[in-house]
């Protein structure tokens, strides 16, 4: 039997680091699920009903309806760096837009999960070595349905390659192709032009197949809804507060099967029960009560700029069924056409994320 322990170590811990923590069992390629932009990511990772650079591909397509110009964005990041691994994760954004008609984007989206070591079956001789890796290409379009109101599409080619052979008895390769699409809109209260609301359900499509048809996972069908408010909006302080709520649109049965994404978007459970057991007198487990959670992520920040120089921000994240919990700090610089952009997540000790930095840099044209 080859010994692929090494890789499903290195994707569990991806899976732990991605934003559905509490999904790890029920949908496959969670790196689509990875946060993009150094700059969401110091706001604790809310951008839905913001979305106004390029980085809008991936939050909000429609948020690209009101941007004007053109940008592109590049985003680093080493994946889980207290493991010492040699994950790294890669983010490319270009928005381009077409007068009278409205604005195109395109995005790549990288995961390395390194190199991975095949062995015998009784023995740690190494037999052959393969590289591990998941991507995706996307296109995007936003356009103005009218002056405060906006949609978006996207459409997603995804790639996994996990690995050149099968794990224990399986036959065939740890590879699969899928494609997922996105809708979007983004809408600016009239009366009130400093708050907007957003809303993206992304990651729509068939399953993914590796082996066969049967042992298929669902793709992170993801609904994400949210607002912005300006607060402060003036020629040399700016200052916004913004919100998302995250829910995983996936439902899994006992049996294993999962539902196609078109009737998940009905079935998946708003709410899970957490059951309190205790042992008492060295007796068995008992359940003593029960309670209901949310099934969901919430997260907020802040983001502070002085002159459109320089930029300060702030944010929390607020996973309780995936338990994740962290805050994030970022700072941003801009000179005239050029973006420098940092996020930091400072999460406690043992942390999956624990010290996990981004970069980012964006160039407008």
């Amino acid at each position: 039997m080859k010994n692929l322990l090494v890789l499903l170590v290195c994707l569990t811990m991806m899976a732990l680091s991605a934003s559905q923590v509490y999904a790890v069992s029920e949908a496959a390629v969670l790196f689509l699920m990875i946060s993009p932009g150094a700059r969401a990511a110091g706001m604790g990772e809310a951008f839905v009903a913001l979305a106004d650079d390029a980085t809008a591909v991936f939050w909000n397509p429609a948020g690209l309806a009101f941007q004007q110009g053109r940008e592109l964005t590049l985003m680093h990041a080493n994946w889980l760096p207290q493991f010492d691994s040699d994950l790294f994760y890669e983010f490319g954004a270009y928005r381009h837009p077409v007068e009278g008609i409205g604005t195109f984007g395109a995005n790549i989206t990288f995961l390395n999960l390194g190199k991975q070591y095949i062995t015998g079956e009784d023995s740690p001789e190494i037999l052959g070595e393969f590289s591990s890796y998941e991507f995706a290409l996307s296109g995007t379009y936003g356009t103005l349905i009218s002056e405060n109101w906006s949609v978006g599409v996207g459409l997603r080619y995804i790639r996994s390659n996990l690995s050149d052979v099968g794990a224990g008895a399986e036959k065939g390769e740890g590879k699969a192709n899928a494609f997922g699409f996105d809708v979007a809109t983004l809408y600016k209260v009239p009366m009130l032009p400093q708050l907007s609301f957003g809303l993206n359900l992304s990651n729509m499509g068939p399953k993914i197949t590796y082996i066969d048809a049967a042992q298929a996972d669902p793709l992170p069908t993801n609904l994400k809804v949210g607002f912005a408010y300006k607060i402060v909006d003036t020629k040399f302080n700016k200052l916004t507060v913004v919100g998302d709520l995250n829910k995983l649109m996936v439902t899994r049965h006992a049996d294993g099967t999962s539902d196609p994404f078109y009737k998940a978007l009905f079935t998946s459970p708003w709410t899970i029960v957490e059951k309190e057991r205790q042992n008492i007198g060295g007796e068995d487990e008992k359940v003593t009560g029960e309670s209901k959670i949310f099934n969901g992520i919430i997260s907020g920040g802040v983001e502070y700029w002085y002159n459109d120089m320089f930029a300060l921000r702030a944010g929390y994240y607020y996973d309780e069924p995936g338990k994740v919990k962290f805050m994030s700090f970022g700072a941003g610089i801009q000179y005239s056409l050029y973006r420098f952009d940092f996020g930091y997540v400072s999460a406690a000790e043992g942390h999956p994320l624990a010290n996990t930095m981004r970069f980012s840099l964006s160039i407008g044209f």
